[in-house]
């Protein structure tokens, strides 16, 4: 059974990263960094400690951005509100990952409903033999 495929648009992801004040500096350097790994664009916003990130799901994750970053020695701004957000948007992302390796369920198409309702009785159905029909 083939996969639907979903439009590029519903693939591609954009999400901030917000990073810990200190040491200063990480924005940039996190950005000039994630420039490197393919498929990913970043684009630091230095006064907000934060780098916007764009990368298309399936070559991609905000986890394994997040991890990627950690493991390379960042440091992500991991209060309360962040913490929620980044499991958010990783729980959607899994899902969408775990749909989209889901087959394409079948559907009927046009002319099995259009046979249904044929065969289904109308208010316009008339039962009456054709000879009759004729003689009146």
């Amino acid at each position: 059974m083939p996969h639907r495929r979903p439009p590029v648009h519903e693939l591609f992801k954009c999400h901030d990263i917000v990073f810990h004040p200190f040491p200063p500096g990480q924005a940039e350097q996190a950005a000039q960094r994630l420039q490197h790994v393919a498929g990913v664009s970043a684009l630091a916003f230095p006064h907000q400690n934060r780098v916007l990130v764009t990368y298309v799901l399936g070559e991609s994750s905000l986890a394994a951005l997040l991890q990627w970053l950690q493991d390379e020695g960042f440091h992500i701004d991991n209060n309360l509100l962040q913490k929620l957000h980044h499991a958010l948007i990783t729980y959607c992302e899994a899902v969408q990952l775990e749909n989209l390796a889901e087959p394409a369920k079948p559907t009927k198409s046009h002319e099995a409903y259009s046979k249904v309702y044929e065969q289904h009785l109308h208010g316009d159905h008339d039962d009456t033999p054709e000879e009759l029909r004729r003689a009146l």
